[in-house]
C-alpha cells in the first residue's frame, strides 16, 4: 500500500502553531487549577496490557482500544482511549495505602480505536481529577466546582451542567418499577434513546413519565417527583437538589434522569459540561467505584475535561511578543528580553526577514521597534 507523503491517518491531525502552543497553554492552566484544590498529579503511561487494562474498562470503552504486541513481553498492548480508568488502577495498586480521600489530578493523550460522527478527532488531550474513597454530595460539589473553576480558567464561559440519574433503571426494577433482569438492558437503551414506542414493545409503560422529566433542573425535579415510583430515587434527588443550590448562580443547571450513553459505569451521579461557543461537551464526570484485587469496592468521584474542543473554539491563543535580533547581539541583552517576556528571533543570516518570520518588533538601538503590523503579529 502506497502512502500519500504528509497523510495522516483518519482521525489524527498535526497541531500547528499558535494552536499546539494554545493546547499546551490550557493544559498547563487547568492542571494547575485543579491542583490548587489539592489534587496531586499522577502520570500513567501511555500504554498497558490489554488483559488489565480492559479489565478497567466497561461497556463501549473496552471495545475502543488500538492493540499491538510488545515486541519485549510478546504480550499484546493496548492504548488507552481513556485515563480515568488507570487512575484507578493506581489508586487501588501503588497509592492504595494512601489516607482518603485520595484526590489525583491527570493531563496527557488518548487514542481512540474508531471516531464518532459528534467526535471526528481519534486522538484527543484528555485531563480530570478523581477523587477516591468518597462519592458524597459533599464531594460531588467539590468535583463539579473544581471543573467549573478549571473551565473558567481556560477561558470558557456560559458554562452548562446537565445531570443525570445513570442508575436509575437499576434502582426502580428492584423496588417499585420491577422488570425481569433480562429487560433492564433493552429498557435502560430505551429509556436513552428517549424511544417511547420501544418502552411500550417491552411493557415498561411505567418508565415512559421519566423521559418528559427533563429540561432546565427546577422544571425536571418538580416533574421527577411527581412520576408515581419516584419514591426510590428520593436520595438521590435529594443530593441533586443539594448539588443545584451550590451552583445555581453560577452557571446553567439541566436535568435528564434517562441519560447513559458514556454513563455505562457510573452509579448514582453523571453530569456533562458545556460551554457557550463549544461544540458538544467539553467534560463528563460522575460517581463510580474502584475495584480492588481483594474484591473490595472503593467509591470514587471524578470528572474528564477534553481540550481540544478549547483550541478548536480559539481559547488560549494569545497575542505574540516576538522581537527580532540583529546579528552580533549581546547575549546578555537577549536574556533580558526574554527575562521581560519577549520571545526573541535571532538572524542568521542578513537576509533574514523580521517580518516574515512573524516579528512583532525589532532591536533598534537597545529599544524594542513596533514593525508594520502582519497577520502573524497575534496568535489569534
Amino acid at each position: 500500500m502506497s502512502i500519500t507523503p504528509g497523510l495522516l491517518p483518519v482521525g489524527l491531525r498535526d497541531r500547528l502553531p499558535p494552536q499546539a502552543e494554545a493546547a499546551s497553554r490550557l493544559l498547563h492552566r487547568v492542571i494547575v487549577a485543579i491542583g490548587r484544590h489539592g489534587y496531586d498529579r499522577v502520570s500513567p503511561p501511555l500504554a498497558e496490557f490489554e488483559e488489565g487494562l480492559v479489565g478497567r474498562l466497561k461497556s463501549a470503552r473496552a471495545r475502543d482500544l488500538l492493540r499491538f504486541v510488545d515486541p519485549v513481553s510478546q504480550a499484546t498492548l493496548a492504548l488507552r482511549p481513556d485515563i480515568t480508568a488507570q487512575i484507578g488502577r493506581i489508586a487501588a495498586t501503588r497509592m492504595r495505602h494512601r489516607a482518603r480521600p485520595l484526590r489525583l489530578a491527570y493531563g496527557g493523550p488518548v487514542l481512540k480505536l474508531r471516531a464518532t460522527q459528534l467526535r471526528p478527532e481519534r486522538e484527543l488531550l484528555q485531563t480530570g481529577a478523581e477523587l477516591i474513597g468518597r462519592d458524597t454530595v459533599a464531594a460531588a460539589i467539590e468535583l463539579i466546582d473544581v471543573a467549573i473553576e478549571a473551565l473558567e480558567t481556560a477561558g470558557v464561559t456560559g458554562i452548562t451542567v446537565d445531570l443525570t440519574l445513570p442508575d436509575l433503571v437499576e434502582t426502580l426494577a428492584a423496588g417499585p418499577l420491577p422488570l425481569p433482569a433480562d429487560a433492564i438492558y433493552a429498557v435502560r437503551s430505551a429509556l436513552d434513546a428517549k424511544d417511547a414506542g420501544a418502552l411500550g414493545g417491552l411493557g415498561a409503560e411505567a418508565y415512559l413519565p421519566f423521559i418528559a422529566a427533563a429540561g432546565p433542573l427546577d422544571r425536571a425535579m418538580a416533574a421527577l417527583r411527581q412520576v408515581p415510583g419516584a419514591d426510590a430515587l428520593s436520595s438521590r434527588l435529594d443530593g441533586i437538589a443539594a448539588i443545584a443550590d451550590a451552583f445555581r448562580d453560577r452557571v446553567t443547571l439541566t436535568l435528564d434522569p434517562t441519560e447513559r450513553h458514556g454513563f455505562e459505569y457510573q452509579s448514582w451521579l453523571g453530569f456533562s459540561l458545556f460551554g457557550a461557543g463549544l461544540s458538544g461537551e467539553v467534560g463528563r464526570g460522575g460517581s463510580y467505584t474502584i475495584c480492588h484485587s481483594d474484591g473490595r469496592e472503593e467509591p470514587a468521584v471524578g470528572f474528564s475535561l477534553y481540550i481540544d474542543p478549547l483550541v478548536d473554539a480559539g481559547l488560549g491563543l494569545e497575542p505574540r511578543r516576538r522581537i527580532f535580533l540583529d546579528a552580533g547581539t549581546d547575549a546578555a541583552t537577549a536574556a533580558a528580553l526574554r527575562a521581560d517576556g519577549w520571545t526573541t528571533i535571532a538572524a542568521l543570516d542578513p537576509a533574514d526577514d523580521a517580518i516574515a518570520l512573524g516579528c512583532t518588533h525589532r532591536l533598534v538601538d537597545g529599544a524594542a521597534r513596533s514593525l508594520q503590523a502582519t497577520p502573524q503579529d497575534q496568535d489569534a
